[in-house]
C-alpha cells in the first residue's frame, strides 16, 4: 500500500482517498495499483457493499497522472516506466467502469485528466461549486485518454470534440447540465453525504437526490449552437475554416485557443472519438487508447508541450509539425496502429 492513498472500510463501504495535496493528487503507477487492488478485494467481500472516491484534503479531487514522470520516462527510458503508468492507469479505468457495486466519485475541486478517468466510470459522480473538470491535453501534446474517447464522444452534439480540441475548463453545473456529474451538491454538506451513505449503502440514490440543489445556470449551453455549429466538421482543417469564417468573439476566441494546441494531438484527438464510437466495448476503447499513448509519449510534442507549459512555464511550445497540414494521414494511422503482439494492453485478469 502507499501513503499517496487513505484506504479505508467504514461499515458497509470501501473508502479510498487520495492523498497527494501538493501534486493536487495527480495518480502515480503505484496509487493506481494500490486503487485496483483494493477494488479487487472488496468485490469479492460481501460485507462491503459500495465505495467511495474522494480526496484527503487540498484544492483538488485530482489533477490528472504524474506529468513529470511521464516526459522523464520519454526523455530517459524510450518510454518503458509511461507505459507502465498508462498499462496500470488504464486497467483501474478498465476495472472501475467494469464494477458490479457501485460507486460515488466526489469530484470537488480540480478534476482533470487521470482524475477523469476515476470518476466518469462511476455510477454517482458528484459535482459541487468548486468542481473544474477539464481534459487539457491537446496543449501538452498528449490526448484526452483514460476514457477521454469513450465519454466525450458521447456528449450531446459536438461538445466532446469541443471539449477535446480546446481543453475548456467546465464549472459543476456545466457538468451536471451535459451529464458529466449525475448530482450537483454544495461542498458544506458532501461531509453530511457521505456520513449517510456509510450508515445506509443500499439507499445511495435516494441520499444523493436528497441532498442535491438546483446547479446555477450552465454557461456552456449558452454556446452549445456555436458549439455544435462551429465543431461540425469531420477534420481539424474544416473545424479552423469554420471558425476562421465566423465573426462572432467567442470563435475569434476559440481560434486563438486552438493555435496553441498541438496539431498533431488535435487531429488524434479527433479521430479518437470518431472511432470510439465504433467500439464494442470499454476494453477496446483502452487497447485503442494505449496504442495512442504508447507512442504519443516518446513524440516530439509531447516533450515539447510539457517543456513549455509545465517546466520552464514559457508558453511557447514548438510543434512538430507545425501547422495542421503538416500531419500527415499516414502519421495519424502509424499512431493508432496495433501494436507488437505482447506489448497490446490487457485488462486485470
Amino acid at each position: 500500500m502507499t501513503d499517496q492513498l487513505n484506504i479505508h472500510t467504514h461499515k458497509g463501504v470501501g473508502h479510498i482517498s487520495l492523498n497527494r495535496p501538493k501534486a493536487i493528487h495527480a495518480l502515480t503507477t503505484e496509487m493506481c495499483v494500490a486503487m485496483s487492488e483494493a477494488l479487487s478485494g472488496w468485490a469479492s467481500d460481501n460485507g462491503v457493499a459500495a465505495v467511495i472516491v474522494d480526496h484527503a484534503e487540498g484544492r483538488g479531487f485530482c489533477a490528472g497522472g504524474d506529468i513529470a514522470m511521464l516526459r522523464n520516462s520519454a526523455l530517459n527510458d524510450e518510454g518503458r516506466t509511461g507505459r507502465a503508468f498508462f498499462h496500470a492507469e488504464y486497467q483501474l479505468n478498465h476495472q472501475m467502469f467494469t464494477y458490479t457495486k457501485p460507486v460515488v466519485a466526489f469530484m470537488d475541486g480540480i478534476t482533470m485528466g487521470g482524475g477523469v478517468g476515476i470518476s466518469q466510470p462511476a455510477a454517482f459522480r458528484v459535482a459541487t461549486e468548486n468542481t473544474k473538470f477539464a481534459m487539457p491535453e491537446t496543449g501538452i501534446g498528449l490526448f484526452p485518454d483514460v476514457g477521454g474517447g469513450w465519454y466525450l464522444s458521447r456528449l450531446p452534439g459536438r461538445i466532446g470534440q469541443f471539449l477535446a480540441l480546446t481543453g475548456a475548463r467546465l464549472d459543476g453545473a456545466e457538468c451536471h447540465a451535459i451529464g458529466l456529474a449525475t448530482h450537483y451538491i454544495a461542498s458544506e454538506n458532501l461531509a453530511r453525504v457521505k456520513t449517510a451513505i456509510i450508515d445506509d449503502p443500499a439507499n445511495i440514490q435516494t441520499i444523493l437526490d436528497e441532498a442535491s440543489e438546483t446547479p446555477p445556470e450552465a454557461r456552456i449551453l449558452n454556446n452549445r449552437e456555436n458549439i455544435d455549429r462551429l465543431f461540425a466538421g469531420r477534420t481539424l482543417e474544416e473545424i479552423l475554416a469554420a471558425l476562421e469564417a465566423d465573426d462572432s468573439e467567442w470563435a475569434a476566441k476559440e481560434l486563438k485557443t486552438l493555435r496553441t494546441k498541438s496539431p498533431q494531438s488535435c487531429k488524434v484527438a479527433l479521430r479518437q472519438l470518431a472511432d470510439s464510437l465504433t467500439l464494442g466495448s470499454f476494453a477496446d476503447e483502452m487497447r485503442m487508447e494505449y496504442r495512442i499513448g504508447s507512442r504519443v509519449l516518446v513524440s516530439h510534442d509531447f516533450a515539447e508541450g510539457v517543456r513549455a507549459v509545465i517546466v520552464d512555464k514559457t508558453g511557447d511550445p514548438q510543434w512538430n509539425p507545425a501547422t495542421p497540414q503538416g500531419v500527415t494521414d499516414e502519421q495519424i494511422e502509424a499512431i493508432f496502429a496495433a501494436l507488437p503482439e505482447g506489448e497490446e494492453w490487457t485488462p486485470l485478469n
